[in-house]
């Protein structure tokens, strides 16, 4: 009996730690993102806060809201002439990078619908 609970451990414990270099890579590195976001700069502004209102802000979005945007403009399931040439050259990294960037900037702190 103890030799199948160490094995049960086991097989626990590698599928456990087979997911750590996904929850780390997952994080991004904002200070990288903001290097990498310059070139969105001219729509949604260096902090996220969009330059004019036909383009959303992105300061304060949740980051796994905006990777899995900017993974959907790469992959072609979410669909913007746009959006879809710039991702199409991020890599995953990029991608979390710049989203982290976002995330952690000030997001909005009123709505104005007028």
């Amino acid at each position: 009996m103890p030799n199948k609970m160490n094995r049960i451990q086991s097989t626990i414990t590698v599928a456990l730690l087979s997911f750590v270099p996904a929850i780390a890579f997952s994080a991004g590195n904002a200070d990288a993102g903001q290097s990498k976001s310059v070139v969105c700069h001219a729509c949604h502004g260096s902090t996220g806060k969009s330059v004019q209102p036909i383009y959303p802000n992105l300061g304060g979005q949740h980051q796994d809201y905006l990777s899995r945007s900017l993974y959907s403009f790469r992959d072609g399931s979410r669909q913007n002439a746009i959006m879809s040439g710039f991702a199409a050259n991020l890599s995953d990294a990029d991608i979390e990078d710049i989203s982290a960037w976002y995330a952690s900037q000030q997001g909005l702190t009123e709505i104005n619908d007028k």
